[in-house]
């Protein structure tokens, strides 16, 4: 079994408080507090999560490799149904009862969190080095307990904290938010759907995880909410050695984040790019169709959209994914096409046989 390179509960302790002391202190997404250091913190290899079902294995996600640095955002962007949520499951363990086949490595600071049993696992890496903001979020509040209370219990839970002192906490990160102090005492129905959006953000950072998964952090709350809450994220990413993986099919909004992009479609990563490319050039054909599907404020071409819909995951087809609906597909799209490299982007398409250093 991997070995796992624990904190003492005093250690994680100053380590989430460290942190919320320097967000506190958080001025503007350009003021920066100490040096920030890039060093590898997460690897993905081969991962798959398939569902069980009636009518035969959902592959949810099929074979997803990535990697992650600290201090940087990566964003999972493709259409509805494509596992994105699926993934974010898979990385952080929280599966259903339906799990038909869950493989691969997650690598944590070279700890592969897989190896790990249940009880090692929720004790040392969820919630306290990674932690999640769940689709719906503001939903996902307990309605009868008092929202300090909800935030507070991840340092009660995993670091053993007085109930008083995790409220202190609490409190601190509230205030780090945007979330007014004496809504400590209020229940989720009392607070509007970005206070809540909030408050669910406050709960995944009181520990000082290393890692974030957003999963629609902004689905259903209005524009303006949004930016407040994109600029929120922005200033802990710009501050602190606290790296994001955000899911979500919004193209638009993700650039707000993103550091790199992952596509995804079918189940499987086809292309992963640094933003600035991304958003100006990207490769594979379905990654140039989504940019083609935003509406544009000073470009007169009218959004495209995407012709056919995505192939079942019960029963994907062979060889390349998008091929059905690819205005470039040729005989070699019925296999299975390997991953090319361009520098730190690679892109899974036979597009670019010849044209990089195939992996």
């Amino acid at each position: 079994m991997a070995k796992e390179k624990t904190y003492t509960n005093v250690d994680a302790i100053e380590v989430a408080k460290q942190k919320a002391l320097l967000m506190s202190r958080m001025t503007d997404t350009t003021h920066k507090v100490g040096d920030v250091s890039h060093e590898l913190l997460l690897s993905i290899r081969d991962l798959k999560l398939h569902f069980e079902t009636i009518r035969g294995p959902v592959q949810a996600v099929d074979g997803v490799n990535f990697d992650l640095v600290t201090n940087k955002a990566v964003v999972v962007v493709g259409e509805s149904g494509c596992g994105k949520s699926s993934l974010a499951k898979a990385i952080l363990r929280l599966l259903p009862r339906n799990v038909a086949h869950y493989s691969g490595e997650v690598l944590l600071h070279d700890v592969d969190t897989m190896a790990l049993s249940e009880e090692e696992y929720r004790t040392q890496i969820r919630w306290v080095k990674m932690s999640m903001v769940p689709q719906a979020a503001m939903n996902s509040l307990n309605p009868v307990l008092r929202v300090g209370d909800q935030v507070a219990e991840p340092m009660i839970v995993h670091f053993g904290m007085m109930k008083d002192d995790a409220i202190q906490q609490a409190a601190l990160m509230f205030n780090n938010v945007g979330v007014p102090v004496d809504f400590l005492m209020r229940y989720p129905f009392e607070l509007s759907g970005g206070m809540r959006q909030r408050v669910a953000i406050a709960m995944s950072l009181i520990t000082g995880p290393d890692l974030v998964i957003l999963d629609e952090p902004t689905s259903a709350l209005d524009v303006l909410t949004q930016a407040n809450i994109f600029n929120l994220l922005k200033r802990i990413k710009a501050n602190l050695d606290t790296s994001f993986i955000l899911i979500t099919h919004d193209i638009s909004t993700s650039s707000e984040l993103a550091d790199i992009v992952a596509v995804m479609y079918a189940g499987q990563i086809v292309e992963v790019c640094e933003s600035h490319r991304f958003f100006s050039k990207p490769r594979h054909p379905y990654s140039r169709k989504l940019m083609a599907s935003v509406p544009r404020l000073r470009e007169r071409e009218e959004p495209e959209f995407i012709d056919g819909a995505p192939p079942s995951l019960i029963n994907p087809p062979s060889g390349c994914r998008f091929k059905e609906r690819c205005d470039h597909r040729f005989g070699q799209c019925n296999e299975e096409p390997p991953v090319y490299k361009f520098g730190e982007d690679c892109v899974k398409c036979w597009l670019y046989e010849g044209k990089s250093e195939e992996s």
